[in-house]
């Protein structure tokens, strides 16, 4: 593979987002408030209520500042979707907005695990996944998000921040569970991201995509974690929408689409929430085929054709939304 590079530094074109998202915490219900180390803990959901905007915003964060994201009309299945469009897309979602980086700390018998997504993965270059993008950042002050319910402590902040090389007075954690309103839509914004990343995992080359943008239904809240997370991945996996636009060869680009969507996996076919319980908690234990949108577009730049695969279920996103049925 012939990874891209870039001389774009995805913390610094996200910095002025994050300063916005500090100074405009009041409108948009955030808490914020400095850690003992000196770092700066965004709570958008947790103490503080947060809500969909602030949610928007965290997904542009994450992102780098180098795609859009946007609440628009659905149709009659889900009136609301999640949009999100880059024109960066393989830096924007693989290089930062994916939620790669394992971030754990014991202390006695409290154990604090998250995966951090967000600029800061790419300073510390933890992931394997660097390696294929040929690409690693450097800045003196960086933001991660974590999708957690409670602040990390501060040992693993300080953790961070070393090994992102920054000063902790320099690190921004926003922290977004996945119950919260802001976390729903910054899960779900990770619709496109999902599909790159599958296509790496599908060893397509990165460097042939070259444009992409996708959307997904924004699915209510739920009080229970399990539920809620099911909920944000069956927005994507049974009515997200991805289309990509590849260089390359017509038939690479008919090979990517006929493997690509959600359906392809053995587990496709019940709500991801009892996929979960059926393997007792146990990600790895999933398929990993279906992590990704349930249809896509792969339009070969090259012939002008383009190939839809997979389909949505309206009926299941009804089930695991708890959608209640019309009065008689």
């Amino acid at each position: 593979m012939e990874p891209p590079s870039s001389p774009l530094s995805v913390n610094a074109l996200s910095a002025p987002l994050v300063a916005a998202l500090l100074h405009d915490r009041a409108a948009l219900r955030l808490g914020v408030a400095l850690d003992a180390c000196g770092a700066t803990l965004v709570d958008a959901g947790i103490a503080a209520p947060g809500g969909l905007e602030a949610g928007r915003r965290i997904a542009e964060i994450c992102l780098a500042g180098l795609g859009r994201v946007s609440l628009v009309p659905g149709d009659a299945a889900w009136p609301w979707l999640v949009s999100v469009h880059t024109a960066q897309p393989v830096l924007a979602c693989l290089g930062s907005q994916y939620a790669g980086w394992s971030l754990q700390h014991q202390e006695g018998d409290q154990n604090f695990f998250a995966l951090g997504s967000g600029p800061g993965r790419s300073l510390a270059a933890k992931e394997p996944i660097f390696a294929d993008l040929g690409y690693r950042d450097r800045a003196e002050e960086t933001v991660l998000v974590l999708e957690v319910d409670r602040a990390p402590p501060t040992a693993l902040l300080r953790h961070a921040a070393a090994e992102c090389g920054v000063a902790p007075e320099r690190l921004t954690v926003i922290m977004t569970p996945t119950q919260s309103l802001a976390g729903t839509v910054q899960i779900v914004a990770r619709s496109l991201e999902v599909a790159l990343h599958k296509a790496h995992s599908l060893h397509f080359p990165l460097a042939h995509i070259v444009d992409g943008c996708g959307a997904a239904p924004l699915p209510p809240p739920a009080p229970d974690f399990v539920q809620a997370m099911g909920r944000t991945n069956d927005a994507i996996l049974y009515a997200g929408t991805v289309q990509l636009f590849v260089a390359g060869a017509e038939a690479e680009a008919e090979a990517l689409a006929d493997r690509l969507p959600s359906g392809a996996s053995r587990d496709y076919g019940r709500p991801f929430a009892e996929t979960f319980a059926a393997y007792k908690g146990d990600f790895y234990q999933i398929d990993p085929l279906l992590f990704s949108p349930g249809l896509v577009q792969v339009t070969a730049l090259a012939s002008g054709r383009t190939f839809r695969r997979g389909r949505h279920d309206p009926d299941l996103i009804a089930r695991s939304f708890a959608v209640a049925p019309p009065r008689a």
